[in-house]
């Protein structure tokens, strides 16, 4: 698809014209585009639910790579569940608690997929992909595909050692444990409920727009420095969380960018504290 608004494929739900977007529905596929793509020296950036992504007005002049859904279906043998990247964090938790298998019931209300969750160590309520995780299978440029197991990955808060590096999530192996189903849905309606009464749900956004720095609570200190609320826009400061940034309706990328950067100059200004955001720029603003 050529100048395929990236509004229709981020959860800001704004965003200008990629060059060109293709949907990846297997693993095939991708082996032969990315390294056809090194070789021309194209830019390219992989997408998968766009939830951490702010792409700016003017578009991306590149190629998005977009990680299929239909990639490939989700397996289970025994306590070991197999889940291709572009698979739905939510989906890989339903297909969990089908299996009445517990330990991924945190993902669930994670509006990401597997592979940026895997590359962001991705976590809620106390859990995270670090403590599922048994192997990962990535793909390099040159299209070769390698194996790194949990310790190989480096998981961190919030990161991992593909994130700096050029490599490409296309499955994840998950280590769960054998669990009851009624037990596992019940747990994941909790914590349903928990997101719906604490988290701006109704607005466009990509979830939390700040890591947690050490030693505070991002939502906290943007609150302390009077920002709930704050505005530029259709952009906003959430009033039920400070920590989410949200698109009430007609905000552009820029008013985002704007709010976003904003935050960050004034709760550095008030508390010294650096807050370092969770969502990626891309594109031209």
């Amino acid at each position: 698809m050529f100048q395929e608004p990236m509004s229709r494929h981020t959860t800001f739900r704004v965003g200008g014209n990629a060059k060109c977007l293709i949907k990846i529905k297997d693993k095939g596929q991708l082996l032969k585009l990315v390294p056809y793509l090194q070789i021309t020296g194209q830019d390219y950036f992989i997408l998968g639910n766009g939830s951490n992504l702010l792409v700016g007005d003017k578009g991306y002049n590149g190629i998005i790579v977009k990680l299929d859904s239909s990639m490939g279906q989700v397996s289970v043998a025994g306590t070991r569940m197999t889940v291709p990247a572009g698979t739905l964090l939510s989906e890989a938790a339903s297909a969990a608690r089908n299996h009445s298998l517990s330990g991924l019931e945190f993902a669930s209300g994670i509006p990401g997929t597997m592979g940026g969750g895997i590359v962001m160590n991705a976590g809620a309520y106390g859990g995270e992909m670090k403590q599922v995780v048994e192997s990962v299978e990535v793909m390099n440029r040159e299209g070769e595909i390698l194996v790194l197991d949990n310790d190989t990955m480096e998981f961190g808060y919030r990161t991992s050692v593909i994130k700096d590096r050029p490599f490409i999530v296309t499955e994840a192996v998950l280590k769960l444990e054998e669990g009851n189903r009624e037990e596992i849905g019940a747990k994941m309606e909790e914590l349903s409920a928990k997101r719906r009464e604490k988290q701006p749900l109704e607005y466009p956004s990509a979830g939390s727009t700040f890591k947690r720095p050490e030693g505070y609570f991002a939502g906290k200190l943007i609150m302390d420095a009077g920002l709930r609320g704050f505005c530029i826009g259709g952009a906003r400061v959430a009033d039920k969380h400070c920590g989410f940034v949200v698109n009430t309706g007609r905000a552009t990328a820029a008013d985002i960018r704007e709010v976003i950067e904003e935050v960050q100059q004034r709760v550095k200004e008030k508390f010294g504290v650096r807050l370092e955001r969770e969502v990626i720029f891309l594109g031209d603003f």
